[in-house]
């Protein structure tokens, strides 16, 4: 029955990556980590179990929102933005699957079980089309018009790796050709490299922030990439942040978190590309 399921391979490493390393992050040395498949006539179902540091109850809710931390304190034990658990059910449900989270409570440990539905996805040919037929086949069922980045060259900078990695598979799947920067000088060097179609640009980073990147790359000629489109992606919300950020050369600023769809939509509009 397990050949019934067709998926993207790379999207169902990153689906199990991320929820193995989210077990892994929240259970003490010594824990135990189970990892599990099992199949029904419908389905199939991967379950990721732990007996680690748990989930609270009133938290279960919110498990896999973007940018949600059960601790969100500065001196919070374990570091990142809190996205990979979003990243799982983006990809999840672009396979038309569901998941879920079950905990009894703090310090007992926790469940994430992935279900994935042989019939929604056999039916489904989008692993068999380009990656913007794929993007319409699966969010069609919303009702709006999809955005095509078919062929653009997307460069994204952020500091965070669970960040580059949301914008990489949520641009990915509309179609866009994307590569990723950690830093204001990585950046620089891919953007002369690779010649980008437009740039989106974390704000906040360490020792040289989205401001500075923005800065030099607007010394460049048009030839060197300096009149490229910029997209501010940022968790500051300000109405001076958003003057800073227009003033330094973005062509726009965009608050976190931001949906795919109407990220996807802002770089359309940057390009010029109808909608």
């Amino acid at each position: 029955m397990a050949d019934q399921l067709r998926a993207d391979e790379a999207r169902l490493q990153q689906i199990i990556w991320n929820l193995l390393s989210n077990s892994v992050k929240f259970t003490d040395k010594g824990g135990v980590i189970k990892i599990g498949i099992r199949h029904d006539e419908s389905a199939t179902e991967i379950i990721v179990n732990d007996n680690g540091q748990g989930i609270r109850e009133e938290f279960l809710p919110f498990v896999f929102d973007r940018f949600q931390q059960a601790d969100s304190s500065i001196t919070r034990k374990h570091g990142g933005l809190g996205l990979g658990l979003a990243i799982s059910r983006h990809l999840v449900e672009l396979h038309g699957g569901t998941i879920e989270a079950a905990s009894p409570g703090e310090g007992q440990g926790s469940t994430f079980k992935v279900r994935l539905p042989f019939a929604a996805v056999v039916r489904d040919a989008s692993f068999q089309s380009t990656p913007a037929q794929r993007a319409s086949s699966t969010t069609v069922a919303a009702g709006s018009e999809i955005p095509n980045l078919s062929e653009l060259k997307v460069l994204a900078i952020d500091d965070a790796p669970d960040a580059r990695q949301l914008v990489r598979a949520v641009l990915e799947e509309f179609g866009a050709n994307v590569l990723t920067a950690s830093s204001v000088k990585e950046g620089l060097e891919m953007l002369a490299a690779w010649k980008p179609d437009v740039i989106v640009c974390d704000i906040g980073m360490p020792e040289e922030d989205g401001y500075t990147f923005i800065s030099e790359v607007r010394k460049l000629s048009a030839d060197q990439g300096g009149t490229i489109p910029a997209i501010a992606l940022t968790g500051y919300v300000r109405v001076e942040d958003r003057m800073r950020a227009l003033a330094a050369g973005y062509q726009m600023f965009v608050p976190k978190p931001v949906e795919a769809t109407e990220l996807a939509s802002l770089i359309q509009a940057v390009m010029g590309v109808p909608h």
